[in-house]
């Protein structure tokens, strides 16, 4: 399944995407309980399939099971209920799938030819920094440039959400703990970056994690390995691999970082970028006000945002 949050008339809520239309899960699952004679429809509509994603999450297994009798019962008879449940694309606006993640946790040098351009060693440990949820904006989304640098650039993240509380979990486990798979652009101010030894920051300004369009649940994309990865500017490629160059696959970040924490349900992990980024060219070359940056995932989809020039 595909989720996405949507915006309609000003409410944002959980849906599933079908084809070119969005499914209202929680009203869904909700007339469908109705339609079978139970009482308190809504009250146990929203215990199990609510309408926001980390909650919908934290339903595991069950909640995804109920979700999927809910698209059912709407295809065939959502045209028939008292209650709009499902919206043609274009007349919604997508959010970002998880907008409010606990935690978002990046791994930086995680792909070879990444590392090679940036004249660093293959790290023994993954690298690991964080970005905040207020960075954290929709597919349909301008990327806000703030005039606090001239260096704004892109890169292309495969990202994976959590499903379950995940403390000291194996790789042989791991994928079962994986709710599914997302894109993210981790924009990035270099000069800011750099300015401390710590990333944070030039990795936590307002609007600099683009994500979506939506969440691809693991039940289909399956192996998260072998995954084209594209990043253009305004058409042009300047990034390309696969999720199979990853120096740390996704079973082991799993591992690794619930050996480090708990990771909760809507923790968003972003898993490294190719190399291409903008600061490594010669010479640079950084996003500017109009440009369009679409990064493209197999069996995920893509992610398009426009740079807008904010004040100044």
């Amino acid at each position: 399944m595909r989720f996405v949050h949507f915006r309609y008339e000003g409410q944002v809520r959980l849906g599933a995407v079908e084809e070119e239309h969005v499914i209202d899960l929680n009203l869904a699952y909700e007339s469908y309980l109705e339609a079978g004679g139970k009482l308190r429809a809504k009250q146990i509509a929203e215990a199990f399939v609510p309408s926001e994603m980390i909650g919908f999450l934290q339903g595991g297994q069950e909640s995804l099971a109920l979700a999927k009798e809910a698209v059912a019962f709407a295809k065939e008879k959502g045209a028939a209920s008292d209650k709009r449940l499902v919206y043609p694309l274009s007349d919604v606006k997508l959010e970002a799938p998880v907008k409010n993640p606990g935690k978002m946790i990046c791994v930086g040098h995680n792909y070879r030819e990444h590392i090679l351009e940036m004249k660093r060693e293959i790290p023994e440990y993954p690298v690991v920094f964080a970005k905040f949820s207020n960075t954290v904006i929709g597919p349909q989304d301008d990327i806000p440039f703030y005039p606090i640098s001239e260096q704004l650039d892109y890169e292309a993240e495969f990202a994976f959400v959590i499903g379950k509380p995940a403390r000291n979990v194996s790789q042989t486990e791991a994928l079962d703990y994986v709710a599914g798979y997302t894109i993210v652009n981790d924009v990035t101010y270099r000069d800011i970056q750099r300015r401390t030894i710590q990333w944070l920051q030039g990795k936590t300004v307002e609007g600099t994690a683009p994500m979506g369009p939506w969440m691809v649940s693991a039940d289909e994309l399956g192996n998260p390995a072998g995954l084209e990865v594209v990043l253009k500017v305004n058409g042009e490629v300047r990034q390309r691999s696969n999720t199979e160059n990853l120096v740390f696959s996704v079973p082991f970040l799993v591992e690794y970082l619930s050996g480090l924490m708990t990771l909760e349900p809507g923790d968003v992990i972003l898993t490294g970028t190719p190399g291409g980024v903008g600061d490594a060219m010669k010479p640079a070359i950084y996003l500017k006000d109009g440009d369009v940056v679409k990064i493209e995932i197999d069996r995920i989809g893509s992610l398009e945002n426009k740079v807008k020039r904010v004040g100044g």
